[in-house]
């Protein structure tokens, strides 16, 4: 054991974070094995070197890019996703309300993927050029967050009809009402997905969350260029690397340990995602809207990187730059930047998403001191203009 601890440390450069990777799956390992074969033995060493490997390049150097999701479940149907979107540098971000009845391109390539909404939203949009996160009048919830070495395309897909990222989100939203509508689309996968860099050439990598007005929720992530689905069934949380199937692992094992003595306590994603959901599952329920909220926020806030966070010598140490609270039965989407002295709300069930409705915008730099709702801040706008 002591020989496999150090061949580990030294796998993944020394650093302590990705050591205690290695001990937790292989806690898991060695209480499994007690029950297994030799087949599955050498199975798992295999899958795990694989991990190793990959647990390397996502978690044992500073995080550069940070975000988490969390699911609140209160009680009479009332359901809020939260998240936080964190970036080394401010992203700009506005809030648009599209209506139903909308005919929208999804590429500025030839062939591309042409819907008509089915489905008013509020989108929050970087950049004024691209979807981030957004909510249906419907109450369907899809939300973006960074994954290193998403592969969106293969040989397979590339000659599909194009699909950038910057509208992605808003064609699922626009279409769809329930996570297995979008689950079904994207088995289908009748399209090729690209995006432009941002921020100096970023490259956009994500993987996406998706949850609808039963509480129900997917996570789904590309690898190679293959789309794979997941229900996320009780857990309550997601932030970044590594992929679903590992990081659900790593909840498992503090799930087992119980997070009444311990929690991890770092801002590098696993951690991040084992608290939030931790917290989601212990905090009460409430059929009360703003005390649903506030309860997502508490969570979120959490697990979060402070405003400003530094490192001596990593100039690309992600902090939080807002965070959102979707509640998707009263559809009522909250935007909180981390800067503002306050939150507020658009109200969907309050706006004419009707078929010939205009768009509205409500800018955020010209909104700083606004708590609460802010329908009527909202103003007639010509829509945001895509970065394909």
């Amino acid at each position: 054991m002591k020989m496999e601890r150090a061949f580990y440390s030294k796998a993944f450069g020394g650093y302590p974070f990705g050591c205690r990777i290695y001990f937790r799956l292989n806690y898991i390992f060695e209480t499994t094995m007690k029950t297994h074969s030799h087949l599955f033995k050498t199975f798992f060493i295999k899958s795990f070197l694989g991990l190793g490997a990959l647990g390397a390049a996502f978690v044992c150097a500073p995080a550069a890019d940070a975000c988490t999701r969390v699911l609140y479940q209160g009680a009479d149907s009332l359901f809020i996703v939260g998240r936080s979107l964190d970036w080394k540098t401010p992203i700009p971000t506005n809030l648009y309300v599209y209506p139903a009845g909308l005919h929208k391109k999804g590429s500025d390539k030839p062939g591309c993927v042409e819907w008509t909404s089915l489905y008013g939203a509020v989108y929050a949009v970087g950049y004024d050029g691209g979807v981030t996160e957004g909510m249906n009048e419907k109450g369907l919830v899809i939300n973006g967050l960074f994954c290193k070495g998403s592969v969106y395309d293969n040989n397979e897909t590339r000659n599909r009809p194009p699909l950038s990222m910057s509208m992605f989100v808003a064609w699922l939203l626009d279409c769809n009402s329930t996570v297995e509508e979008v689950a079904s689309v994207l088995r289908e996968h009748n399209f090729s997905l690209s995006g432009a860099t941002f921020d100096n050439g970023t490259v956009t990598a994500l993987h996406w969350g998706v949850t609808d007005s039963t509480g129900k929720s997917i996570i789904f992530e590309f690898v190679d260029g293959v789309i794979n689905i997941y229900d996320m069934g009780d857990y309550r949380a997601m932030t970044n690397d590594p992929d679903w199937p590992a990081m659900s692992a790593i909840v498992d094992y503090w799930n087992k340990k119980g997070g009444q003595h311990t929690l991890p306590g770092t801002v590098s994603s696993p951690d991040r995602c084992v608290r939030a959901d931790y917290f989601a599952h212990h905090v009460e329920k409430t059929s009360e809207a703003d005390l649903g909220v506030s309860i997502t926020r508490s969570i979120i806030v959490d697990s979060c990187v402070p405003y400003t966070y530094l490192i001596e010598g990593e100039p690309n140490i992600s902090s939080t730059q807002w965070r959102s609270y979707a509640n998707v039965r009263d559809h009522r989407y909250y935007f909180d930047i981390v800067t503002n002295p306050g939150y507020y709300y658009i109200d969907l069930n309050s706006l004419d998403l009707r078929r010939g409705a205009p768009i509205l915008k409500f800018s955020t730099a010209r909104h700083t001191q606004i708590v609460g709702n802010a329908n009527r801040y909202l103003e007639k706008a010509p829509g945001f203009t895509p970065m394909y």
